[in-house]
């Protein structure tokens, strides 16, 4: 029974804080106009790839590099999932996992 209360507690007090917060500012709800950049949103001025970022994306590539692996060059700061570990196993073909 204290514990319901407690959780009851906690529910009013989110709610109520939420609606102060709501009160001071309109909500963003990401996706409604996609093609406009939220006036808030953060903003990447500057992207040094460091010889400790191109070791990590080249990681289990022997040379010579491939041309393919060109669009590094062209590659910014955004998550990119070949720059990171993926799979284990027999589809660990980078050896990210030894």
């Amino acid at each position: 029974m204290k514990s319901a209360v407690c959780c009851m507690a906690s529910i009013v007090a989110m709610l109520s804080f939420s609606a102060v917060a709501s009160a001071n500012e309109p909500l963003y709800i990401a996706g409604e106009n996609p093609a406009e950049r939220p006036s808030k949103a953060p903003v990447i001025k500057t992207f040094v790839k460091t010889p400790e970022w191109y070791k990590q994306a080249l990681h289990g590539i022997e040379k010579p590099y491939p041309t393919s692996l060109g669009f590094l060059e062209d590659q910014g700061p955004w998550y990119t999932p070949f720059i990171h570990p993926g799979m284990t196993g027999r589809y660990d073909i980078r050896h990210w996992h030894h």
